[in-house]
């Protein structure tokens, strides 16, 4: 009989490649998986996957009720669920799954921090929600013994902070090989004009949105901004507010299965990567969308995030903005685009460095967390 491993996430699961992919791992590692998450009355239906999932209808959507009441579910179907190994996804599944884990003596339970999460931006503008989430952190924390994150600066505020050890998984995209591209026609935009992109499934507050459509004005290219988010409904009323300045020049496509996400960017000549340092979980963020970027050989624009910059520094794969304002993103934006040398430069040195910085040498430290049963 096969090994059970139950692994459980807040979001819908449509877009959340990380989980995704730690799924398809724990699979080809012998597990039998099954992925719980929940589903929105906005949800699209989940396409054929390898491993069984589950999204649980939940009475509240956001807020406090939201989370109280999607522990609670989550506690009880684990609680009646055979189980070998437990994989909770962030603190805000980690209640729910320590509790279950509590009658579970014989079942292993890691956890995966996807973010910093106590010091997200909606938390932090909301001192006593943040309050109530630092407890349960610092309760359930102390006591795991199998844990990871996303980046190395992370992992050293969280070892500090509770001695403990934690490895490091990165985020990063697998080896892209788009080879059933879509036409630039069928996607939806133009075949003749440069292309920037902004993309991912969390186009939120602090993340550099809005600068980077108000600087399309003074640009000479189209603003693709592919995802969803907190800020979409606001972006869209700034561009229709601006009339045919931006009308022409933003286009939205919603949230799209990675495989047609990765489309988009693939003719992209720019990546945007605009994540402010407002919040310690921001400034300490390494987002996949760069490595989406630059598997795509698309250059990559970024705020000066450290991990973000560390890999762009590294590879000579974009440009870092010191100073983040409309006026220096335009700049910026510009002059590559008018340095076709220096641009294909950038995009010559992402398909080098998209050799070492990619999910299949990431699942080496993976395969120590889960070793095949």
């Amino acid at each position: 009989m096969s090994s059970k491993a139950i692994v459980s996430v807040t979001n819908d699961l449509y877009t959340d490649q990380r989980v995704h992919k730690v799924c398809t791992f724990l699979l080809a590692q012998g597990y039998d998986v099954l992925l719980v998450g929940r589903k929105r009355r906005s949800s699209i239906e989940l396409p054929a996957r390898a491993y069984k999932t589950h999204r649980m209808k939940l009475r509240f959507e956001s807020g406090a009720k939201f989370y109280a009441f999607f522990n609670l579910r989550l506690f009880f179907f684990l609680l009646f669920r055979k189980a070998d190994l437990l994989v909770s996804n962030d603190l805000d599944t980690l209640l729910a799954n320590h509790l279950a884990r509590k009658f579970k003596r014989k079942t292993r339970l890691v956890y995966d921090s996807h973010e910093y999460f106590t010091e997200v931006p909606e938390l932090i503008s909301r001192p006593r929600v943040q309050k109530i989430w630092l407890k349960i952190e610092r309760w359930i924390f102390p006591k795991l013994t199998d844990v990871y994150t996303v980046n190395q600066s992370i992992a050293d505020i969280y070892s500090k902070k509770y001695n403990k050890q934690l490895r490091v998984v990165r985020n990063i995209s697998p080896l892209w090989i788009g080879k059933e591209l879509q036409s630039k026609v069928a996607l939806g935009i133009p075949e003749t004009v440069p292309l920037i992109i902004l993309q991912g499934a969390g186009i939120n507050m602090e993340r550099g949105a809005e600068e980077a459509v108000e600087a399309m004005k003074c640009v000479n290219g189209v603003l693709m901004i592919v995802g969803d988010g907190d800020v979409i409904p606001a972006l869209k009323k700034q561009v229709e507010s601006a009339g045919k300045e931006l009308s022409e020049k933003v286009l939205f496509f919603g949230k799209q299965p990675y495989h047609v996400m990765m489309n988009y960017t693939t003719y992209a000549d720019i990546g945007l990567t605009l994540d402010k340092p407002n919040s310690l979980n921001y400034a300490l963020s390494l987002p996949n969308k760069v490595f989406d970027y630059m598997h795509t050989n698309t250059a990559v624009v970024a705020t000066n995030i450290k991990e973000v910059a560390s890999v762009i520094r590294t590879h000579n794969i974009g440009v870092v903005l010191d100073d983040f304002t409309v006026e220096n993103l335009t700049s910026a934006l510009n002059e590559l685009l008018a340095d076709k040398h220096r641009l294909s430069q950038y995009q010559a040195n992402c398909t080098i460095a998209a050799q070492t910085e990619n999910w299949e040498n990431e699942t080496i430290i993976l395969a120590e967390i889960y070793p095949k049963v």
